[in-house]
């Protein structure tokens, strides 16, 4: 190497010793030092050279190259650890398999959504619940996010984890995609992962979340749904969501409660009492009764006409 050194320039020894060995300065072992330093960074002895024969060098230009540089070879690297854990998880039984998988893993990360699409609707090889998951969270279109979607809940395994991490992430563009997965899955993970979601800032997550546990049958999601019929975001199928709940005996008060409650707080927005007195046409009759028989005589005329309605008066 130090010869190399030599032959480029980059240090120069002093002379020679009698056995014809290079002998350095005190200077030209500092400039070694320095030289194996930046190599030590990754620049190249080109880099090197410019960087020690210039005395106006400023390294902020030349640090910042690196840096983009070594981020771009991370991300390279960590790209090739994903696609070798989703071969391994895939268990190939030998080289084709292999080699489909790598097929389906590039198609995933086609530039071109058809082939997105494409991919995800392959059967040719099993894919792990986790790929699946990570590119449901980046896939930014509706018919490519619908088709991974469905493959994911058809692949099984544990793919809740991965998307309640991105549940729990910045962006809510992929918080989005993250809850409209969740909510096509089933078990105790999918539903603790929904719960949170409730108390999201972005009201479209708290919404998904929402109608998926009413829909399950979860009675956390009651406060939330009785909020969206109150606000009017999407007022009807929060409706039907608390009408499947009430179904439940053990949950019928607690919709009950909550509905009249928001009709007594709202007493003068007539807006927000028609809004609830479809809510309780959800409801079972026999629940709903009283309180519609009360909102027949209502002052606003639009809400007694369909309190009216809704009993067959």
């Amino acid at each position: 190497m130090l010869r190399h050194y030599d032959t480029l320039g980059l240090v120069r020894p002093t002379g020679r010793t009698i056995g014809g060995y290079r002998e350095y300065s005190d200077e030209g072992i500092r400039r070694i030092f320095h030289v194996e330093s930046l190599r030590s960074l990754g620049l190249s002895l080109r880099q090197i050279g410019r960087a020690l024969a210039d005395p106006g060098f400023a390294p902020s230009t030349l640090v910042a190259d690196l840096i983009q540089r070594t981020e771009d070879r991370i991300r390279r690297e960590q790209e090739l650890l994903e696609r070798l854990r989703a071969v391994d998880a895939s268990a190939p039984s030998g080289w084709p398999d292999v080699l489909r998988i790598v097929a389906l893993l590039h198609g995933l990360n086609s530039p071109y959504a058809a082939r997105r699409q494409q991919a995800a609707l392959t059967e040719a090889v099993p894919v792990p619940a986790e790929v699946l998951a990570e590119a449901v969270l980046a896939e930014p279109d509706a018919n490519v996010a619908g088709a991974l979607r469905w493959a994911l809940a058809r692949a099984g395994g544990d793919g809740v984890a991965s998307l309640a991490a991105g549940l729990r992430g910045d962006d809510v563009e992929v918080r989005r995609r993250a809850v409209l997965a969740i909510a096509e899955m089933q078990g105790d993970e999918a539903t603790e992962a929904l719960t949170g979601a409730l108390a999201d800032p972005d009201p479209t997550v708290r919404r998904h979340a929402a109608l998926a546990l009413g829909r399950s049958g979860v009675a956390a999601a009651v406060p939330a749904l009785v909020g969206m019929v109150v606000d009017g975001d999407s007022d009807v199928e929060a409706a039907e969501a608390l009408g499947a709940l009430a179904l439940d005996p053990g949950r019928a008060e607690q919709v009950m409660s909550a509905l009249t409650a928001e009709l007594a707080a709202h007493a003068t927005d007539p807006a927000v009492r028609l809004r609830l007195t479809q809510g309780l046409a959800e409801l079972p009759p026999s629940l709903a009764h009283d309180v519609l028989r009360q909102l027949v005589h209502d002052d606003d005329r639009a809400v007694a006409l369909l309190a009216t309605a809704l009993l067959g008066e």
